[in-house]
């Protein structure tokens, strides 16, 4: 009785976990997927007797909207160029603070994680203010060098690369972290023996610290690209999606629909196309990792 006991206590540990979990975010899911399938609308809310089974409907509309397909061709661009710019930074800001040891280098760790930290919203309408094109910081620095002022926020592609700009400066610390902690974690004993066979610094980091991050790499990977898969907070405060939806993202889009346009059943099917995008892009990505460690 007592080993019976003893076995099923960590179940009660984890019980508490496992039903928040089950009801903020299973059962939500299962409920979306359910609504994806209606016509749920304001007045659906109020008398579900107006909500109709609509089929594949709604998927079928949403990947034949204009402004869908644009969120998806500026979130692809989002991942394309933020993803591997935050791992690089993040991961040769690591090496550098790594390859550091006086207390100098220490303070780096603090002053590059900070805005990891930083609430999202203050941080967007101070870059806001920053951007602005009539009293911004950085036009003016760039009229103190007599260069033009840029259009950040009001030119669709400079738009999301000022959106990419804020999001990699948020992003940044929190990996470099994660870095940090697996740079710790590789052997002395490795370089040791690299320096002694004559090896350069770039050349220990090239042969030894890369090839010993990968599992380190593949997780900041799968990590920041979900995240900018599901980038919303900055265009939503700073551009609204704008200029000429040419920052509007999935997510962004989803919002739209669904809290301000109250379509639903419309803004859970876009958000069911974003949920599979990211199972599908999770699962090459650990396929492509388990390949490589197999290798």
């Amino acid at each position: 009785m007592k080993g019976l006991t003893t076995s099923k206590a960590p179940y009660f540990f984890i019980a508490p976990a496992i039903i928040l979990l089950v009801i903020f975010s299973v059962l939500p899911i299962f409920i979306a997927l359910i609504i994806s399938f209606t016509n749920m609308d304001l007045a659906g809310l109020a008398n579900y007797s107006n909500v109709e089974f609509v089929g594949f409907k709604n998927y079928l509309n949403v990947l034949a909207d204009p402004v869908f397909l644009k969120s998806i061709f500026n979130t692809l661009f989002y991942v394309v160029i933020g993803v591997p710019l935050v791992v690089l930074i993040s991961m040769s800001i690591a090496v550098l603070i790594n390859l550091g040891t006086s207390k100098f280098f220490k303070v780096f760790r603090v002053v590059y994680y900070l805005p990891s930290v930083t609430n999202v919203v203050a941080v967007a309408v101070v870059w806001a203010f920053l951007y602005n094109p009539s009293f911004g910081l950085f036009n003016y620095l760039l009229d103190l060098i007599n260069l033009p002022a840029v259009p950040w926020l009001t030119e669709p592609t400079i738009a999301k690369i000022s959106l990419i700009l804020l999001a990699l400066w948020r992003a940044i610390g929190l990996n470099m972290i994660i870095f940090i902690a697996a740079l710790q974690g590789i052997p002395k004993s490795l370089y040791e023996a690299a320096q002694l066979d004559g090896a350069t610094t770039w050349q220990q980091i090239v042969k030894i610290t890369v090839p010993m991050l990968r599992f380190a790499i593949f997780f900041v990977s799968i990590t920041t690209m979900i995240g900018w898969l599901q980038f919303f907070e900055e265009p939503f405060i700073m551009t609204k999606g704008g200029p000429l939806d040419g920052t509007m993202s999935v997510a962004l889009f989803i919002y739209k629909n669904g809290f301000q346009l109250s379509n639903f059943g419309y803004a859970a099917a876009g958000s069911f196309v974003l949920f599979i995008a990211i199972i599908a892009v999770t699962l090459i990505q650990y396929r492509m990792q388990n390949k490589e460690s197999d290798y």
